[in-house]
């Protein structure tokens, strides 16, 4: 036990502290929001950031238990009860469309409503619904995606494509009937719907190119070539889209992104890997950003707006490491999205900006026995 634990006076400090505090709450901040960031770690229960702080502080050397999370410190919290229309349990698709669109959707399906039917292409015209960032847009603000996924990944496609199936990443995805049925792939709507989004990154590059175009970083590997039936460049598309007068970068690795001045970038589209981005813990530091490092850029281009802006940030491996049964993956992924907060919070103002910590779902994961303070969060219970 530390040495400052064992006295009362410790813990009553603390507590008169954390009163003040709350009190200090009472004067509302009634400031409409200029910017809002939302912070979406996919599958983050409340025992994956209870799990995640104990690592964040074993990281520096501390029992664990004591630490503060980033969104520790945020002066509201909430829990929110989660369910799709048609499933107990939800997925990040039909959740993503409801936190997104504010409108509760069918497992499976993004940006669209209850009246379409997972698959079914015929059952999508007409029952389309709007994101927040299409509505952040007509209000001219700036917007932007990063997320550790593919960007047409399931939470970022509902804030931009209307979709009857979450997997059609690409037209190689979809069945010939929704093809002839005129239904588009989620990665054709990211450049044709909301043309002018000025940051995107994440990975998903494979979607963007024609089939069997080989990858620029994994020329050897198959499974990482393009994946376009229709033969579409998405990424020419993307330049092709943007106004001769405004610059506009692609990159596809760490290096080419911090080369850039995102001051004098208007728009960015990064793409650091044929799929998902790799974990945190497997990141290599040369062709891979971190989470806190895309952020950063994404909030520097997206504040020269004086309208202000709304960013999505998906920390998405978090759940891909639990569905893997992976916990060290997805509490480094935890960890690490908990510094991309930190990195917002001194980026922005408590003035102008509305931050927002949330998760689209849980997971099975608990962790439990007769554990002593400050046993490794990976190791095991004595009894």
């Amino acid at each position: 036990v530390p040495e400052k634990e064992k006295d009362p006076k410790y813990w009553r400090d603390q507590a008169q502290q954390t009163l003040k505090y709350a009190l200090r709450l009472q004067n509302l901040n009634t400031n409409v929001a200029k910017n809002v960031i939302m912070f979406l770690g996919d599958g983050m229960g409340v025992s994956t950031v209870t799990a995640t702080r104990i690592l964040k502080g074993q990281l520096h050397h501390n029992p664990g238990e004591e630490t503060r999370l980033e969104m520790d410190k945020f002066p509201y919290v909430a829990l929110s009860k989660t369910y799709n229309t048609n499933a107990q349990v939800p997925d990040s698709a039909g959740t993503a469309t409801a936190y997104l669109c504010g409108v509760k959707a069918n497992e499976g399906t993004v940006g669209v409503s209850a009246a379409t039917q997972r698959t079914q292409c015929n059952t999508t015209q007409g029952n389309e619904v709007t994101s927040i960032l299409r509505w952040a847009k007509d209000a001219g603000k700036s917007v932007g995606i990063v997320t550790t996924t593919r960007v047409n990944h399931a939470t970022p496609s509902a804030a931009y494509a209307h979709s009857a199936d979450r997997d059609w990443y690409s037209d190689n995805e979809m069945p010939p009937e929704a093809l002839s049925q005129g239904c588009k792939d989620i990665a054709y709507q990211l450049m044709h719907n909301v043309k002018d989004i000025e940051v995107i990154m994440g990975g998903g590059r494979k979607y963007m190119f024609p089939k069997n175009r080989t990858d620029v970083e994994y020329e050897m590997d198959e499974k990482s070539r393009g994946t376009r039936l229709d033969g579409l460049n998405l990424i020419d598309i993307w330049k092709n889209f943007k106004p001769r007068h405004k610059h506009s970068h692609y990159v596809w690795n760490r290096t080419e992104l911090l080369a850039l001045d995102p001051y004098t970038v208007d728009y960015l589209l990064g793409l650091f890997e044929p799929g998902d981005m790799q974990y945190e813990l497997n990141r290599n530091n040369v062709t891979d950003p971190s989470l806190s490092e895309m952020v950063e850029i994404a909030i520097k281009i997206l504040s020269k707006n004086p309208r202000g802006f709304f960013l999505l940030v998906e920390g998405g491996r978090i759940d891909h490491g639990h569905h893997e049964g992976k916990a060290k993956q997805a509490l480094h992924e935890a960890v690490e999205m908990d510094r991309a907060i930190g990195k917002a919070g001194v980026m922005t103002s408590l003035e102008d900006t509305l931050t927002v910590v949330t998760a689209d779902h849980s997971h099975v994961f608990t962790f439990g026995g007769y554990t002593p303070r400050g046993n490794s969060i990976f190791g095991l219970a004595p009894m």
